[in-house]
């Protein structure tokens, strides 16, 4: 059973998404910055070491927050399905491919890829309704908007 907080998290009216956009692309900005900082600190302790840092700092802030917001609801980890787990392996797995490629192929490069993986893999979760993400069925507007961001790999790859 969803809580309603998941319904309207996955349904967002018009003021939410005013506000969310630029939040969600200001994290993405983040990623860019992340991405800078991994690879000269992968180049000094190791890939390893350095995303084991960066989601350590990660989790001691995210323990400070949990500490000081209260009590939190929600099931424990053994009555969830396994599955929706599976963010713990992916999590570290991009920053270590974000530690060994950004020395290699520069950020743009790495950001750029990234981006035409995250989109082509959401279009096809989207038009499956793979992961209980709500079906949106792929139409020419997404079509073309991934043929565009694979043109940008290019390009930015040529240049």
């Amino acid at each position: 059973m969803q809580s309603p907080s998941i319904e309207i998290a996955a349904t967002p009216g018009t003021g939410l998404r005013l506000l969310l956009l630029p939040l969600v692309i200001l994290a993405g900005m983040g990623l860019s910055v992340e991405a800078g900082l991994l690879g000269p600190l992968g180049g000094q302790v190791g890939h390893l070491w350095a995303t084991l840092s960066i989601f350590g700092v990660g989790s001691a802030i995210l323990f400070l927050l949990l500490l000081f917001s209260g009590p939190q609801q929600g099931p424990a980890l053994g009555e969830l399905p396994r599955w929706q787990l599976i963010g713990g392996f992916l999590g570290p797995m991009y920053v270590v491919v974000l530690t060994l490629a950004t020395p290699h192929i520069g950020i743009a490069m790495t950001m750029i890829a990234i981006l035409s993986g995250q989109v082509g893999k959401s279009v096809l979760i989207d038009h499956f309704g793979w992961l209980g993400a709500a079906r949106k069925k792929v139409n020419a507007e997404r079509w073309l908007a991934l043929l565009l961001i694979v043109v940008a790999l290019v390009l930015i790859a040529r240049g």
